[in-house]
């Protein structure tokens, strides 16, 4: 019988990404429930390590460079993974979950468990290796019910070893607040404006092209609209060139990476998404549960978050004449209608997707995994 619940999470990278903040949420309330809890990043974190070591876990970073192969780095994670013995690995994103499936040829970790963050995650050669390599792994599971059908469909993973275990929202940290909303739309300026909000990387998947060139059809119809959009990525210098080329400067604010998220959710009237691709978008739980009203493209797991008509609207991707059509109809809509749907979307994720509720789910199966191992903890 074991005495401590161990496990280690590796991951391709710790930034102020949707999956890396899942992950963090993770394992800082597994540690407050009695595990002992480590932390593997591929290449150099860049994100959350302080608050990592705060709730007492150990971040080890594997030294790897982002596109460039380096063997070492599986050497130094066989390394740390005897060292440590952890019941249970658990990675996260297409070049954890490959990595992770190698080390266990080495080292006999009891548990592997693969998860999926995005509906695509490159190109078919990555989704030939989760085949593959899918005898290694214990299961795979799936973060948006759409990227689970779609993994099925291609070949990627066996239906009888995936499942879906959504992404959770800390309902107490994301809510509305009157107080914040008054102070920053004040501290910007822009007490009377209309307020879209945008967050993520810039990166292919978000598509800000995309929303730009929507949001420059939205500004020709109504000068009161403004954009805030905070982030920073590889595409960010090129998104603020098409801003000055569309002639919206005024009206686009870049803020880069922020840490007072719930703030500027609070600040906002209405969130928008363009992505070409997602998973299940943290940011759009996160704007749910503030009680924004959503319009978002209709690729991954958005619908799942997003009740078409109810909470907010769907719109085809790639499409930024329909996406500014569908802006300019919700900032259309009387205020109270746009209010209800953001109350309607509060409640539905307070319903389905509270973060300890799904920390719960995960706790139940690594526990129901070990079991299955044989593998019984002491204080269970």
């Amino acid at each position: 019988m074991l005495k401590t619940k161990v496990i280690t999470f590796l991951t391709t990278g710790l930034n102020y990404g949707g999956a890396e903040t899942q992950l963090v949420h993770l394992a800082t309330r597994l540690k407050k429930r009695g595990w002992d809890v480590q932390v593997i990043s591929m290449i150099p974190p860049v994100a959350y390590v302080e608050e990592l070591k705060r709730a007492g876990i150990h971040v080890y970073s594997l030294e790897m460079r982002r596109g460039v192969p380096d063997p070492r780095g599986l050497f130094r994670l066989v390394k740390i993974l005897r060292r440590e013995r952890p019941q249970i690995l658990h990675c996260h994103m297409v070049h954890a979950n490959l990595l992770g499936r190698i080390s266990k040829i080495f080292v006999k970790t009891p548990i592997l468990i693969c998860t999926i963050h995005s509906i695509i995650e490159g190109g078919r050669q990555r989704e030939i290796a989760y085949r593959i390599t899918d005898w290694l792994c214990d299961l795979t599971t799936q973060v948006s019910r759409a990227g689970l059908e779609r993994y099925v469909q291609i070949g990627a993973v066996p239906r009888h070893k995936v499942i879906h275990i959504p992404n959770g929202i800390d309902t107490e940290i994301f809510k509305p607040d009157l107080e914040a909303r008054i102070r920053l739309r004040k501290e910007l300026g822009i007490e009377d404006k209309f307020v879209w909000l945008a967050v993520g990387r810039f990166e292919e998947a978000k598509d800000y092209p995309n929303m730009l060139n929507a949001f420059a059809k939205v500004v020709s119809k109504r000068n009161d609209s403004v954009l805030l959009i905070a982030g920073q990525g590889s595409l960010m210098e090129k998104a603020k060139h098409l801003v000055d080329d569309l002639n919206i400067i005024s009206h686009v604010y870049f803020l880069g990476v922020r840490k007072d998220i719930p703030v500027l959710m609070n600040a906002a009237d209405a969130y928008v998404m363009s992505s070409s691709w997602e998973g299940m978008p943290l940011v759009l739980l996160e704007a749910s549960v503030v009680g924004l009203p959503i319009v978002a493209t209709d690729v991954g797991g958005n619908g799942e978050i997003v009740i078409d008509g109810k909470s907010g609207f769907l719109v085809p991707p790639k499409n930024s004449e329909a996406l500014a059509q569908t802006m300019l109809k919700m900032m259309d809509l009387d205020e109270n209608v746009r209010k209800e749907m953001g109350n309607y979307g509060r409640r539905y994720i307070k319903e389905n997707y509270d973060l300890e509720r799904v920390v719960d789910q995960w706790e139940s199966l690594y526990l129901e995994l070990l079991k299955s191992k044989g593998l019984k903890v002491g204080s269970i």
